[in-house]
């Protein structure tokens, strides 16, 4: 299986899940493919899930776990799951679409023509030119946060959280997913600490490319809030007692 497998973790996604946009993107896209992790929702996002399957046979999968395990958990398992697929690439890509569909052609291209990058990571820089559109609170909170986690990983990552993330299918990328992740909210975080704690920093930061994503929009709805920052700098404070400073 050639071109890409996209982990769509999902939690109680039955209002926001876009269908018709998956199907439309399937219907023009004929190599990149969906893999929906339902973790276990206490809505109808597993019947919607399956309806999507049905429909778009080959296209799409659903996993569902039970009980609900945390992001960082679906996201590994679907991400396991993936790399066995055979897909030449594998990534993660928020249900609700904030980032669209179509940037993940960008984020191919990225691949395609950087040999040496091997995990490419969208960032939601508000810049003229480009769509992004955050609530000030959350911009403002988002850039005291990275500033945290360029201290901690000591790379200048502008946003280790867009949810939007593609890597080449690889044992070195794989082996990065083979354990469960001690955090929930900073995984990704935690991923990327994980990578310098395997290859170095130099050769990390070779390895990864932060792309200005053309468009991104805060959806209704988000389980994100204000006071889950809190917790996210409480688990960054546990993955420096984890990983410390890691490699050099």
């Amino acid at each position: 299986m050639a071109g890409a497998q996209i982990v769509v973790p999902c939690f109680n996604e039955a209002r926001r899940l876009r269908a018709d946009a998956f199907s439309a993107y399937c219907a023009r896209v004929p190599d990149v493919d969906f893999l929906f992790v339902d973790d276990g929702s206490a809505d109808e996002t597993l019947a919607r899930l399956r309806e999507l399957e049905r429909a778009l046979p080959g296209r799409v999968a659903v996993l569902a776990l039970a009980p609900n395990r945390g992001k960082a958990e679906a996201v590994r398992q679907g991400i396991c799951a993936a790399f066995k697929s055979g897909a030449e690439l594998v990534g993660y890509w928020d249900a609700d679409l904030a980032t669209p569909l179509d940037e993940i052609a960008r984020f191919r291209a990225v691949l395609a023509t950087h040999p040496r990058v091997a995990l490419v990571l969208g960032a939601r820089v508000q810049m003229l030119g480009r769509l992004v559109r955050r609530r000030p609170i959350r911009h403002y909170l988002g850039r005291i946060f990275a500033t945290g986690v360029s201290l901690f990983l000591q790379l200048p990552i502008y946003d280790s959280q867009c949810g939007a993330k593609l890597m080449r299918n690889d044992a070195a990328m794989a082996k990065l997913f083979d354990e469960p992740f001690c955090v929930n909210w900073t995984f990704d975080v935690e991923l990327l600490a994980r990578l310098i704690r395997l290859r170095g920093r130099s050769a990390a930061r070779e390895s990864l490319y932060e792309l200005p994503l053309e468009r991104w929009e805060d959806v209704a709805g988000s389980k994100v809030g204000a006071g889950d920052f809190a917790v996210a700098f409480m688990e960054i404070a546990r993955l420096w007692r984890r990983y410390g400073r890691g490699s050099e």
